[in-house]
């Protein structure tokens, strides 16, 4: 879908070429390779194309022959980064009022990333997805964005706290013991969301040393900044497409009413780019499909669940009539090192 943000801060790959040149690797080739220089990473809020910073992240591991370089580069993160994001979460009540300003500002911070938080009893789960792009694997940037949000609530709540489980939904790497280290709480692999579980009687718990002067006058910076930068609900509509499809319930109506407008906006929010409502859904299925189908291990019946179908049959009828081939035909065409969705499967 056109139109859609695909951009990133620079500052998100802060201390790539640090890191890069201590595993012996050339940053500046890598880098040219995707498009990028050594320049564009020495001014924090250039925004540049997320499939270029995917590519790099993915190069690099490969090159280097770890599997963890995404966590590496996390490590190289701190709450500080964020800058003035980061004032107005140290200012913040509690964790969860901290949290809430880090999704408020998201935007600002990193486009293409999106950030939501669900409450269930004394469970928070706050699940991180990029928006689909079916042209780079994007295990690495997955992994970097959810290690520095573990980072961030790290340097919030911290050093003790402990979070009750992290989750991606790729298939688990060779040696797991540098996520191991670098998390300190279970991990799973092919699951059914990106992102971290807490308790929230920790994210409720007090923050000392607040200043509310200071934070009320990067607040106000942030929301001036952010109302001129706002997405368009043709963004919103997409991400909250990504949000509701896994859990079943995925309507033009219930979408309205999470963004707060009413349907006939979200239609005629799409027109635009020449788009329904039903083939943006299309859109966003295949897209995930493919991402599921490539970097995970998860059964027809569960990738078939994570799309919002009721049975693995509706799934296959779905994926056989919008493809033109069953999942393992699709499976056996595809390349093995970078599936794509093919556009039809007349090959086979």
């Amino acid at each position: 879908m056109s139109g859609i943000s695909r951009l990133i801060r620079s500052a998100t790959l802060f201390g790539y070429t640090e890191l890069a040149q201590s595993l012996g690797l050339a940053a500046g080739p890598l880098l040219r390779q995707v498009g990028l220089t050594s320049d564009m990473l020495e001014v924090p809020d250039l925004l540049i194309p997320l499939h270029a910073a995917c590519q790099l992240l993915e190069a690099s591991a490969h090159k280097s022959g770890l599997e963890d370089f995404g966590l590496r580069l996390a490590s190289r993160r701190r709450l500080a980064h964020l800058g003035a994001v980061s004032v107005v979460m140290r200012e913040e009540p509690t964790g969860m009022a901290a949290l809430q300003s880090l999704t408020r500002y998201l935007q600002l911070v990193n486009p293409s990333l999106f950030t939501s938080i669900e409450v269930s009893g004394d469970v928070v789960v706050v699940r991180e997805e990029l928006l689909p792009d079916t042209t780079v694997p994007i295990r690495q940037p997955m992994e970097m964005a959810v290690g520095v949000m573990y980072g961030i609530l790290r340097d919030i709540l911290g050093p003790s706290w402990r979070c009750r489980g992290v989750y991606f939904m790729h298939r688990a790497p060779g040696k797991k013991g540098i996520h191991q280290s670098f998390f300190n709480c279970p991990i799973a692999f092919n699951a059914h969301f990106n992102g971290i579980v807490c308790s929230l009687s920790d994210l409720q718990a007090a923050l000392p040393d607040r200043d509310t002067e200071r934070a009320a006058w990067a607040q106000h910076s942030l929301d001036r900044a952010l109302a001129q930068t706002r997405a368009s609900t043709a963004d919103l509509v997409k991400q909250m497409v990504m949000a509701l499809l896994p859990q079943g319930r995925c309507s033009a109506q219930l979408v309205a009413q999470q963004l707060g407008i009413d349907r006939r906006t979200v239609h005629r929010q799409l027109t635009p780019y020449g788009l329904s409502f039903s083939q943006l859904v299309q859109e966003v299925r295949i897209d995930l499909v493919a991402r599921q189908l490539r970097d995970s291990d998860k059964s027809v019946a569960e990738i078939g669940y994570l799309l919002g179908f009721g049975s693995s049959s509706a799934f296959a009828h779905w994926f056989r009539k919008t493809q033109g081939c069953s999942v393992n035909q699709w499976k056996k065409a595809a390349s093995p090192d970078h599936r794509h969705i093919q556009k039809d499967c007349s090959l086979l």
